[in-house]
């Protein structure tokens, strides 16, 4: 007898074959019959002609503070993921001795956009070392299943302390890091991952610790998953990151590289088919290299008391830090402006926002008639500067405003091309990160009612290859990703008809009662991880991956 079988449900296998109805059985945990089945359940489905499709493989999500107050993981699940890959960016909660809490989470707090009060709350020290630390996700369990990358500025904190933010290291510190991803990758992580991207800055406005990282310390530290013969190297790149850099070090680990953000700036719209298509030419050589895109335009909500948005443009360094009466001075400072505005003026090759006025709105204002209307129309109406409006406004509201900017991806002609090439990676829900003014969690069902239905870009086939068994065959990520015998049954049942994501809204369940942003699913009809149901209940069948394919 089979624990459950889901019958008459439009079947798409996750490996690219034209959808087909037919039933799936399930024992436990494992898919053991796709097609036809015979035979009787314990628990029988009737999907009356529903999609079934393997769940979503989130491969950039920031969970690894919240795993350890939310066995949930929270929103992910209900949106139809079923494995989650954290630790991207190299933005990590281990290794990290106790001297050292305070610093992690306050640079957590400005790179990731995370309350600081929630994550003394929240987080559960009861590791120092990343074998400790993925001992203590596998006692607990998840809702879905967990794997954690070895982030880069965690060891250097681990190994370096405050100067991790302030200098490049020395051999022996190197050597140090070294061992400590070889510990980490033999107590199962799936990879090394850091960061080059000059957005990404720490407590104070400093550089996030891997951004002080130089090319040999990059070398040594991928080098050696060739060393432990497994393992992804992910990094999120700075302009001045070039993909031939990137394809030496696929070439020394022997291992894939997987290259974030790629995402389309209006301003600048040939660079991300750039990046592409050297990755592609790195392909062609040999090397696996590949281009994590989103399928979502990034828009996110902001005020100027946590402005992520320009806290990647050099002009704006000279605010990181500040705080109170010495913030707002340099805000009203004409010499700090003109900086700004000169630098937005210039193209760039990447940053979050270039002056594209008309996309920035005013959501919640001490001035009503303000809201819902652009910061290029109110300037307009004044006769003043966009920039100079903005930060008026917010400066009279004690920088309060909360302001919304469609910053990238907002081409849909371009984001398609990028979603359809051969050599992207579907990927960047940054699930876990920006919590109060951002979430993109629900980027799978994104692509297969936006993308598929609404704009039929991809087929309901390609769509779903590319949410599954793609980034598990990237990420060595076993028996997952395809509706295929002998594979875990992490299953999603939808309506094409229907299934998307809801507008967002804010919820106050974080520690503390403290807000977050979160969209509903819609047309999700059931969510398994390992055959169990999820539901209302808290159900941890989610198992901590450790073994990847080499």
């Amino acid at each position: 007898m089979f624990d459950l079988v889901i019958r008459d449900a439009l079947l798409v296998d996750g490996l690219g074959a034209e959808p087909a109805r037919g039933d799936l059985a399930v024992l436990d945990g494992k898919i053991v019959q796709a097609g036809g089945v015979a035979g009787k359940a314990k628990s029988t489905v009737d999907a009356g002609g529903l999609a079934l499709m393997p769940g979503i493989i989130d491969n950039h999500t920031h969970y690894d503070a919240q795993l350890t107050w939310d066995p949930g993981v929270s929103p992910s699940p209900e949106l139809g993921v079923t494995t989650a890959v954290i630790g991207n960016c190299g933005f990590t909660i281990a290794p990290c001795r106790a001297a050292d809490r305070e610093r992690v989470m306050k640079n957590l707090t400005q790179v990731e956009g995370m309350s600081l009060e929630v994550l003394r709350q929240g987080i559960r020290w009861e590791f120092e070392s990343i074998p400790g630390y993925l001992d203590m996700l596998e006692r607990q369990g998840a809702a879905v299943n967990i794997a954690a990358f070895a982030g880069h500025s965690a060891l250097r904190t681990y190994v370096m302390g405050e100067a991790a933010t302030r200098r490049a290291a020395a051999p022996a510190e190197i050597f140090e890091m070294k061992k400590l991803l070889l510990e980490a990758m033999r107590a199962g992580a799936i990879g090394f991952s850091t960061s080059t991207s000059p957005a990404h800055n720490g407590e104070g406005g400093l550089p996030m610790p891997s951004r002080l990282a130089d090319d040999e310390e990059l070398r040594t530290l991928v080098a050696s998953l060739k060393e432990a013969g497994r393992g992804v190297f992910m990094l999120t790149k700075g302009g001045h990151t070039k993909i031939g850099f990137l394809e030496e070090l696929a070439a020394l680990s022997g291992r894939p590289v997987v290259i974030a953000a790629l995402l389309h700036n209006g301003t600048n719209p040939g660079s991300v088919f750039q990046d592409l298509e050297a990755i592609a030419q790195a392909n062609a050589r040999g090397r696996r290299l590949v281009g994590a895109v989103s399928c979502c335009p990034l828009a996110m909500d902001f005020t100027l008391r946590s402005p992520y948005t320009f806290e990647g443009l050099e002009s704006w360094r000279p605010a990181l830090g500040l705080k109170g009466a010495e913030y707002t001075r340099k805000l009203k400072e004409p010499r700090f402006r003109d900086g700004v505005r000169s630098e937005l003026a210039r193209p760039a090759h990447f940053r979050l926002f270039n002056g594209e006025w008309d996309k920035v709105h005013v959501v919640e204002s001490a001035r009503p008639q303000a809201e819902q209307r652009s910061i290029a129309e109110l300037a307009g109406e004044a006769g003043d500067d966009p920039l100079d409006f903005m930060l008026e406004l917010a400066l009279g509201e004690d920088l309060g405003t909360v302001f919304s900017a469609l910053l990238l991806n907002s081409d849909e002609e371009a984001v398609g091309r990028m979603l359809r090439h051969p050599c992207s990676l579907v990927s960047l829900s940054d699930a876990g990160a920006h919590l109060t003014f951002f979430n993109d969690a629900g980027f799978g069902l994104h692509l297969l009612g936006h993308w598929v239905r609404e704009r039929g870009e991809l087929t309901l086939a390609e769509a779903v290859r590319r949410l599954t068994s793609h980034p598990a065959s990237i990420f060595g990520i076993r028996e997952r990703g395809a509706l295929k015998p002998g594979y875990h049954a992490d299953l999603l049942l939808f309506d094409p008809a229907r299934v998307n994501r809801g507008p967002k809204r804010r919820v106050f369940d974080l520690p503390g009662g403290h807000p977050r942003l979160t969209t509903p699913a819609l047309g999700v009809e059931g969510v398994w991880v390992n055959g169990t149901r999820l539901g209302e209940n808290s159900v941890r069948t989610g198992q901590l991956l450790r073994d990847f394919s080499a």
